[in-house]
């Protein structure tokens, strides 16, 4: 059969070659299938989630010992998160409004927002990253995330998202992502500022609408910057942390009659810096291993010097089908509290970060959490044990013993047992469907004296059993699912 030959011209009208009409039906073919599928590539994404967690807590000594006779606490809180999401073609962008209050502060008969230390209404994340890579690129992700942002890795017990708290904890900060067969690399900083200024760069860290900082040290950094490095194995995950956040440099000023002392901040910073690993490994099929291990060194929010570390292993092993089990310890070191402190002693109480206490530490939040516990640090000696009832159904139970990990003074001379107290956490999770969840825990404690004492939690006649429950209801749409 003869062939049909045609002469495709170019837009002026000019001879470009000769095809067959069966090779030109077969280009034109090719042509609209490659333009559906570059478009299904670069067609835009847009997600639309919310969040609403309710919690309804009873606290007798949540946080600190109450005094013998004093009644249990009882509140409502709430969180609602509005989260939207957009990917285009190289970039994402991502907005996270919050609103996070206790039933009640507001009076519900009049048109004003609430006082300034309590308005619950915040943008809790707001970055957009682009992607310095192509499409075409062999390099997985290789991107800059700018913005208000959550910063998490590992197991959060030092860089987390504090999910536990209704508020959550976010970070103003850029970050240069990579990933590539198995290798994770981020470089990060921040650099914070009250206000526009147009001369000099101080920063007052403890604004006066909110309390500050975190787990009680009551100063928010200046600035930090941070490298991490993860690499994925066969066996397990390992990672290498090196964090450095800085604090606003101070001299105090005594004034006045009675006399008042003030903190005056000046230009610089006192730096601090964390440097340490983490690993997950699966010795075996059924037995887990995971660990971490930081040493802080340079300056404290105060300008004092630090040497300071933390040491941790837990074990997890599978018993049957449905339940894990295991021990493990944490160690994190503090000062001698038969030592007197001045400006030039070393500070050696190792502060983690900006993590994720209520996970390791107790669920009654007694230790690095808003309330101080003292300078001596902590040996949490803790057995966990979970078991999967169903598929939507999972019971928890750990007990945790703690000790002062460094020796408690009397206030007179002498020494108090370095034993505080041993906490029991209870916690059931029941997966109504994907969207909705229900939990409920509650924790009871049995603290010493020496809990009580001034050294540590400085309580006076204190109830020594102190108890916390909740319940919780999340419930997290999908607004565009279609079903």
């Amino acid at each position: 059969m003869q062939k049909f030959k045609t002469t495709l011209l170019d837009a002026q009208g000019l001879k470009i070659g000769k095809v067959s009409r069966v090779n030109l039906s077969k280009s034109i073919f090719l042509g609209i299938a490659l333009t559906f599928l570059s478009h299904n590539e670069a067609k835009a994404q847009l997600t639309a989630t919310g969040q609403i967690r309710e919690r309804t807590e009873i606290r007798a000594g949540q946080g600190t010992l109450q005094k013998d006779g004093e009644k249990a606490g009882l509140f409502n809180s709430q969180r609602a998160r509005l989260n939207i999401g957009f990917t285009g073609y190289r970039f994402k962008v991502f907005m996270a409004l919050q609103d996070v209050r206790v039933w009640g502060q507001d009076a519900s008969s009049i048109n004003r927002t609430t006082t300034e230390a309590n308005n619950g209404i915040l943008l809790h994340e707001a970055w957009g990253e682009i992607m310095l890579n192509d499409t075409i690129s062999s390099i997985q992700n290789l991107s800059l995330k700018i913005g208000r942002q959550e910063i998490s890795y590992d197991d959060q017990k030092v860089l987390g998202g504090l999910d536990w708290l209704q508020q959550g904890r976010r970070h103003d900060a850029i970050v240069f992502k990579f990933a590539n067969k198995g290798w994770i690399a981020d470089v990060g900083a921040a650099f914070n500022q009250n206000k526009e200024l147009n001369t000099g760069n101080v920063y007052n860290g403890v604004p006066t609408a909110y309390g500050a900082g975190t787990n009680g040290i009551g100063t928010m950094y200046k600035s930090f910057q941070y490298a991490y490095l993860g690499k994925k194995l066969s066996f397990g995950d390992i990672s290498f942390l090196f964090f450095k956040d800085d604090f606003n440099k101070y001299t105090t000023v005594t004034s006045g009659t009675p006399a008042v002392t003030t903190k005056v901040y000046g230009e610089g910073v006192w730096s601090r810096n964390t440097t340490g690993f983490y690993f997950n490994t699966n010795v075996t099929r059924k037995f887990n291993l995971t660990g971490s291990a930081y040493h802080q060194g340079g300056h404290d929010k105060d300008g004092r010097s630090i040497s300071a570390n933390l040491a941790s292993v837990t074990s997890t092993l599978q018993v049957g089908r449905k339940l894990f089990v295991g021990p493990g310890i944490d160690y994190l070191s503090g000062d001698d509290g038969t030592k007197t402190v001045t400006a030039t002693t070393d500070n050696n109480r190792f502060d983690p970060l900006y993590g994720t206490p209520h996970k390791f530490w107790g669920s009654m939040d007694y230790f690095y959490a808003a309330n101080g516990f003292g300078k001596q640090g902590l040996l949490n000696y803790f057995f966990k044990a979970k078991y999967n009832m169903r598929d939507n159904l999972i019971l928890q139970l750990d007990l945790h013993g703690f000790e002062a990990a460094n020796t408690l003074s009397n206030g007179a001379g002498g020494k108090l047992s370095s034993y505080l107290g041993t906490e029991v956490d209870m916690v059931v999770k029941y997966n109504m469907t994907k969207m909705i969840n229900i939990e409920a825990g509650y924790s009871i404690m049995k603290a010493t004296n020496s809990m009580a004492s001034a050294a540590v939690k400085n309580v006076t006649n204190p109830d020594l059993s102190p108890q916390f429950a909740y319940v919780m209801l999340n419930i997290k749409p999908n607004f565009l699912a279609k079903k």
